[in-house]
């Protein structure tokens, strides 16, 4: 449990070094921190991409522009070639990880496979502003050498952040529990209906996003945890919900809340 009572966010490291977001309704949500092998994991497996494109990339100027004309000549249309090829590889070196940061909900394929994921340091997902800022910072973590600056930072930091996850205000999680979660969860049009209409859409964005963030969790967590938190979401939004005669259970009622919402407004 976080050490302050009234901190909504909290590092746990007697526990695992787990982030705890602490909410108004006095629940507690853990995520579990990444640290430097899992994260290097992942920017190994994004660097072989990475490479992969660069070899295709020069294969494909090679076959366009012919081997002889790729040899860089004083003229101006080798000059243009030059800046462009600086271009591409800023853009692949930095963008690919705002790109699929931004659209992946902080994830590129390298954090994928390792099931991590950048998330705001109050437990909500980045959005694009975010993962621009961070990774341009991968300009300074990356310095002298082999993200030797950002690696230094990470060890020294409870958190494993690196200079752009503080600046960002970031860090990075395991993402079991989300990869543990039934697939119709993972998109707005797999979301199964509903037989009973809950009200969903009478929460706010803020009590829909802690529900969310329960069921999508939930499975990762102990049995007697996992009861209380269901109770004491579900005993804040209640009044604003409509139940059948045969009542389920409250982390079934949380369940349904999400794909009723995602279902009928469109979340993904």
């Amino acid at each position: 449990m976080p050490s302050n009572p009234t901190d909504p966010v909290a590092f746990d490291n007697a526990a695992g070094e787990k982030l705890i977001i602490e909410t108004p309704e006095q629940t507690s949500i853990e995520f579990p921190l990444a640290g430097i092998g899992s994260r290097f994991l992942a920017i190994a497996i994004d660097s072989l991409i990475q490479g992969a494109a660069i070899v295709a990339g020069l294969i494909f100027l090679a076959l366009m522009f012919g081997l002889r004309s790729a040899q860089f000549m004083p003229s101006i249309a080798n000059v243009w070639l030059l800046a462009i090829l600086i271009l591409g590889y800023f853009v692949l070196m930095y963008g690919y990880f705002m790109v699929f940061e931004a659209i992946w909900n902080g994830q590129t394929p390298g954090k994928r496979i390792t099931r991590i994921r950048v998330i705001k340091d109050s437990g909500q997902p980045i959005t694009s502003i975010d993962a621009v800022a961070r990774n341009l910072l991968r300009i300074v973590d990356q310095l002298p050498v082999a993200y030797g600056i950002g690696l230094l930072c990470a060890w020294m930091s409870p958190q494993s952040k690196r200079i752009g996850d503080y600046v960002a205000g970031t860090v990075v999680v395991h993402e079991k529990a989300f990869e543990a979660g039934p697939a119709g969860w993972d998109t707005a049009g797999s979301a199964q209906p509903v037989a009973h209409q809950y009200g969903a859409n009478r929460l706010s964005p803020q009590e829909f996003a802690l529900v969310e963030s329960f069921a999508s969790r939930c499975d990762s967590l102990d049995a007697i945890v996992r009861h209380d938190m269901a109770a004491g979401i579900l005993r804040h939004i209640e009044p604003k919900l409509t139940f059948p005669l045969d009542r389920p259970s409250n982390e079934k009622v949380l369940k349904e809340l999400v794909n009723e919402r995602r279902s009928t407004a469109g979340y993904g």
